[in-house]
């Protein structure tokens, strides 16, 4: 499943390439992909025609469109123009979705599952090969930071990039409870954007196992396990995010290739990077953990 950098370098296409443009028209190519717009595809397609897309925005791995509902294909809006936002078109990308900018010349992907026509000409396609995404439309909810955030999100915490994020009071939560540390950093209520790949690495930076409980981790240990989430995010960022196969690219359809610099995430059997120990594999929540046994030793009991 995408993760912030993933998710985050499709926000930035979509800043780039779809912002100030106008949605003319939208056809959803299959119903699971508007399944959470409970009042319909038409419905959809009915409120998000003649509007315009006025800022792409993310918190952790959730990303929407701020839409403004004023504006007209008919009329003449300037792109620039400020405009507060009615509505969110919130995008889930699922396991597989894709968001795609194209020219109509384009030949149509196999999975794809709704077509968005832009003001300037360009189409703003949704592909989701496993269908697990899609699209719906929300409220915004005030923040302190007066950015709306969809409603159905808004219990999700600030993530490392997100200006209200405050590292102290991540760690200050972590202290109260008693859980594994790599629970604690998948609980996206608490901090979000990090995911099973980058828990993993940021563990194996901080030489920390993921089975230890966070309230026997000193605050120190702790703060340098979010600077090391923080990092290896931000280098994944620079690098086009972490792109195991076809399923994610950007809105160019290009794939990113920060794969090439994971120390910790699907390297088992392998040499750790640090100290040459061969790298382990362990079960954690229907998932997989990777580790090193001498960095990061597994606590008594675990």
């Amino acid at each position: 499943m995408p993760e912030l950098p993933e998710v985050e370098v499709v926000r930035r296409g979509l800043d780039a390439h779809a912002v100030g443009r106008t949605i003319e028209s939208v056809t959803v190519h299959h119903p699971r992909a508007v399944r959470r717009h409970l009042p319909g595809a038409e419905d959809l397609a009915g409120v998000l025609a003649g509007t315009r897309i006025v800022a792409a925005r993310r918190r952790g791995k959730y990303l929407w469109l701020d839409i403004d509902t004023s504006a007209s294909s008919s009329s003449a809006v300037d792109p620039l123009t400020e405009a507060a936002p009615d509505v969110a078109l919130v995008i889930h990308l699922g396991m597989s979705g894709q968001m795609l900018v194209c020219d109509p010349a384009t030949p149509d992907p196999t999975h794809l599952r709704v077509r968005a026509a832009l003001g300037d000409g360009m189409e703003l396609r949704f592909v989701d090969q496993r269908t697990f995404g899609g699209w719906f439309l929300d409220a915004h909810t005030d923040t302190d930071t007066g950015v709306g955030i969809p409603s159905t999100i808004a219990h999700i915490g600030p993530d490392p990039f997100d200006p209200a994020f405050d590292p102290r009071s991540v760690v200050a939560t972590w202290r109260t409870r008693h859980t594994e540390i790599k629970r604690a950093l998948l609980d996206q209520t608490v901090v979000s954007g990090i995911g099973n790949i980058y828990a993993d690495e940021a563990l194996w930076r901080a030489r920390i196992h993921g089975a230890r409980p966070t309230d026997e981790i000193g605050p120190r240990k702790l703060n340098d396990l979010l600077a090391a989430a923080t990092e290896v995010m931000e280098q994944a960022l620079a690098s086009g995010g972490t792109s195991f196969d076809s399923l994610y690219v950007n809105v160019n359809g290009q794939s990113g290739y920060f794969e090439r610099s994971l120390n910790a995430y699907g390297r088992e059997g392998q040499p750790c990077r640090r100290c040459g120990r061969i790298m382990r594999r362990e079960q954690f929540m229907n998932r997989s953990s990777f580790s090193c046994p001498k960095c990061q030793v597994r606590p008594r009991g675990a």
